[in-house]
């Protein structure tokens, strides 16, 4: 079976595609509400980390999740990347919120 019957079109002469493999125990992800970015001279790194906010006093805990290192060259393109996918979401959410979308109501809802 080739690509196309696959449904995706074949790539240019030349054009170059990614190869992606995801690891089976990677494939369900991780949840972060927190993170620190440091850099050096020649690196990012973004830690990211679980923190438990329903804790009132004392200390509050924590565990790191993830921490990626990136280059400075690739850092333009993850903020980019990040405020395109940021935009196109509060658009769908606002979209989503208007008074006359589908499901919204200003009615308040009755209780039983």
């Amino acid at each position: 079976m080739d690509d196309d019957e696959l449904g995706q079109p074949e790539p240019d002469p030349g054009e170059r595609r990614l190869n992606i493999q995801m690891p089976t125990e990677l494939i369900g992800g991780t949840y972060s509400n927190f993170a620190n970015v440091s850099f050096s001279q020649y690196e990012f790194t973004l830690t990211f980390m679980r923190i438990e906010h329903e804790i009132e006093e004392g200390d509050v805990p924590g565990a790191v999740v993830a921490r990626v290192n990136a280059s400075p060259i690739f850092i333009p393109e993850l903020i980019a990347a990040l405020q395109d996918s940021y935009s196109k979401y509060v658009t769908r959410e606002g979209i989503r919120n208007l008074p006359e979308a589908p499901g919204h109501s200003d009615e308040p809802s009755e209780s039983a």
